[in-house]
């Protein structure tokens, strides 16, 4: 059975992720379609809506096959060690090639300025950190040390997707040069658009809608009926969606209870500034009013997130360090009738089978997450 992969985050399902998928299918060929999905916490730190079931309840009634989570160590990580384990865990599912959004659409692009790095990936990387350190952001740093590295190529890496690209094609190279890369150009909106203006959004745009009318119908022009249905019947259920206000009360009291040495053993926490997050926390009185009091040039936004949530969750640096070297495990989400066959097919395959050890063990947790539906999880048996 032919398979491709993405690597998604689904917070929450939109249109363009339709239209990503529907692509997907149409340039490769897939009959099954894998999708690695992060878990309750996003890549730039911050908490998903809803959770990570109902999203892959979202992806599998909208046309994705099997859908499998990216390990936390992967999942709330830069760029690179993000892509890095998204395409790991998909060379073990047995991936032939994998699909991601761009918002340059040109697959020959990527191919080039990867090729180029691999080449002079040292005098590249000291470049980076030579921009960084001017006190300019990661995306800037990375263009201009990409600029000198390849004049005049096409390939835009200031933009989010085309960054998040960039490293999806690094990985593949360094893990698995055989898997073959396509991409699918965004549609439309913008990955930082602020609000909707059609059927496509972006799911920054999605998010801010929702969060500040609280009216979920708002939103609705940009997301499948799938999607809303699941949306709606999760704020019936719980009344709100998950955001960083929700989860102040809980940092605040950690960073007020901690120690700096305690704050020290957490997961990205640098340079001294677990002293500077106590001393915000003192006088914060919410957890916008406490990112600003925090945030400097050299910890962005995004960056001071992801520490939010290892805060959280008590993510220490031995612990990401020893898991974030290849991911040990792979948990099972969601899946169709198509997605169980190929995942038969996969278990029968010796070269994947100490992954799958990890599926009986979550395959109950799996049909408890989706109320035993058939249609998109496994048997409570593990088979």
């Amino acid at each position: 059975m032919k398979s491709t992969g993405i690597i998604v985050e689904y917070n929450p399902f939109h249109n363009g992720h339709l239209h990503h998928l529907r692509e997907t299918r149409r340039m490769t060929g897939a009959e099954c379609i894998i999708a690695v999905m992060s878990g309750y916490f996003m890549q730039r730190g911050e908490p998903a809506l809803v959770s990570k079931w109902a999203r892959a309840e979202m992806a599998v009634l909208s046309g994705a096959d099997l859908v499998v989570e990216l390990p936390y160590a992967f999942a709330v990580q830069p760029a690179e060690t993000f892509a890095a384990g998204g395409i790991a865990v998909l060379d073990a599912l047995q991936c032939k090639s994998f699909c991601f959004g761009s918002e340059s659409g040109d697959i020959e692009a990527f191919r080039q300025a990867a090729a180029a790095l691999l080449q002079n990936e040292a005098a590249f990387n000291a470049s980076v950190k030579r921009e960084v350190k001017k006190g300019i952001s990661y995306p800037a740093a990375l263009s201009n040390s990409f600029q000198k590295l390849a004049p005049g190529s096409a390939l835009d890496l200031r933009s989010p997707n085309n960054i998040l690209g960039f490293h999806y094609m690094l990985a593949a190279a360094r893990q698995n040069p055989a898997m073959e890369a396509f991409t699918v150009q965004r549609k439309a909106a913008g990955h930082h658009d602020a609000a909707i203006t059609g059927e496509i959004a972006s799911a920054s745009a999605i998010r801010r809608t929702i969060l500040q009318t609280e009216d979920l119908h708002a939103a609705r022009p940009a997301l499948p009926e799938s999607a809303f249905t699941m949306l709606n019947r999760h704020q019936n259920g719980n009344g709100h969606f998950l955001h960083w206000a929700l989860y102040w009360p809980f940092l605040h009291y950690r960073l007020l209870s901690s120690s700096e040495e305690e704050l020290r053993d957490i997961y990205e926490v640098e340079e001294g500034i677990e002293y500077r997050l106590k001393k915000a926390a003192v006088s914060a009185n919410s957890f916008p009013d406490f990112m600003r009091k925090v945030k400097t040039k050299r910890y962005t936004w995004t960056r001071l997130q992801r520490i939010c949530t290892h805060l959280l969750t008590n993510a220490k640096k031995t612990e990401i360090k020893r898991h974030a070297a290849k991911p040990a495990y792979i948990r099972l989400l969601a899946m169709n009738e198509t997605g169980r066959r190929y995942l038969n097919s996969v278990k029968k395959n010796g070269t994947g089978s100490r992954y799958f050890k990890v599926f009986a063990a979550n395959c109950p947790a799996a049909c408890t997450g989706h109320k035993g539906r058939a249609d998109i999880c496994p048997p409570a048996s593990g088979k």
